[in-house]
């Protein structure tokens, strides 16, 4: 699947929705995506800062849970577990609580889709 992160507004949802349908209507195949839009481009900052990204580019490559990253990582637990809250609300982490033997569960974070597409217009 493939995730795209954009800004736009509500004309331009009902151009790539239309755009859809004309795929359909003709029998063209249409590759699974998820579209993720900010009508601010000052929100889309915010969720992709740099710090943000590395974790992203790290999870893609080698999924775990949150302390294992932030060891790869070299950052606070706490930080990135934050980090991760505010990515898998937005759509681009999974994460799923797993038993962990002797010590309850645990929280596996992977990434949401196989390629992201970073897409900005100011202005």
């Amino acid at each position: 699947m493939r995730l795209t992160i954009t800004t736009g507004d509500e004309r331009d949802f009902f151009k790539r929705g239309k755009e859809l349908a004309r795929k359909l209507d003709k029998g063209q195949k249409v590759e699974s995506e998820c579209i993720i839009s900010f009508e601010d481009p000052q929100e889309l900052l915010e969720l992709v800062t740099t710090a943000r990204m590395d974790l992203f580019k790290a999870v893609k490559k080698e999924p775990g849970s949150i302390a294992e990253i932030a060891r790869r990582l070299h950052r606070d637990r706490s930080a990135v577990k934050r980090d991760v809250d505010k990515l898998a609300n937005a759509g681009l982490f999974l994460v799923e609580e797993k038993p962990f033997t002797g010590h309850g569960r645990m929280k596996i974070v992977s990434a949401a889709a196989d390629k992201v597409t970073l897409l900005a217009q100011v202005g």
